[in-house]
Order: C-alpha cells, then sequence, then structure tokens
C-alpha cells in the first residue's frame, strides 16, 4: 500500500542542469492504485517536486519558493516501469515563477503534464515574538 511517499524517491536519480531539473519515480505496488497503473498523485508529487526544486535553486540567495497553484493533465497511464520527469522555467520573475514539467515513460511516451506557479518570497526575519494567551472572559464596555 502506498501510504508513504517520501520513500519513493529513495531510489530516484536526479539531474540538474542550467535551465532543467529531472528525476524519476517507479512504477511498482508503492505507487500503482487499484486498477494498476501509476496513481495521478503520484505524478503530481513528482511534478511538483521538480517545479519546487527548480524555483528553489532559480531563486536568489535567501529568498524562499513556495507553492501557489498546480494543476496536471494525465495523459497515458502507465503500469510498471519508471517514469521520468524533467521541469523547465517557463517564467522567471521577481516574485513569481512558473515551471512546466513533462513526465514521460521509458519509452519516452509523454504520461502527464503539468505547471506549477511558485511565490519567490523574502528572507523569513526574526520569528515574531508571541504573547500570552489572554483570558477568555469577554469584557463589556461600561457605560
Amino acid at each position: 500500500m502506498w501510504t508513504r511517499p517520501w520513500r519513493i524517491w529513495a531510489s530516484s536519480t536526479s539531474e540538474v542542469g542550467d535551465d532543467f531539473i529531472r528525476a524519476r519515480a517507479p512504477v511498482d505496488t508503492r505507487t500503482r492504485q487499484p486498477m494498476g497503473i501509476l496513481h495521478g498523485g503520484v505524478s503530481v508529487v513528482l511534478a511538483e517536486t521538480l517545479g519546487s526544486c527548480g524555483a528553489a535553486c532559480a531563486a536568489p540567495p535567501g529568498q524562499r519558493a513556495v507553492g501557489l497553484d498546480i494543476n496536471a493533465n494525465h495523459l497515458r497511464s502507465v503500469s510498471a516501469g519508471w517514469v521520468e520527469g524533467i521541469a523547465r522555467p517557463a517564467h522567471i520573475g521577481r516574485t513569481t515563477h512558473v515551471w512546466q514539467i513533462e513526465l514521460r515513460d521509458e519509452q519516452a511516451r509523454l504520461t502527464c503534464v503539468s505547471r506549477i506557479t511558485m511565490a519567490i518570497l523574502a528572507p523569513a526575519g526574526p520569528a515574531a515574538p508571541t504573547t500570552p494567551a489572554t483570558s477568555a472572559t469577554p469584557t463589556t464596555g461600561g457605560g
């Protein structure tokens, strides 16, 4: 049963180039849904991982990349082997990045296309001080 998605990536390979990031995921008992094909959520996890990592690599030093939106179109089912994803930037802006991700099976057939939009945030400042909880007793204005 597929219950721990982070373990899927332990056996994947990855590559980072000047304008892309690539990784793959297995299609096996851990990643197949009850119909015997790759679970669509696995494709989205791979796409989001690639887009998020790509944006983090491309963001200015100290800035953070966080997801705003992701979509995916599943075009072809896969029942065994591996799917490989490659993410490339479609837009690198000051406050947003858009990454296009393609997933392909071992025969290089397109199985899923995805797009993720990432917000690029300023470096995190010091943590805001916490205040003690206030009394839950309501107050009324006197008059």
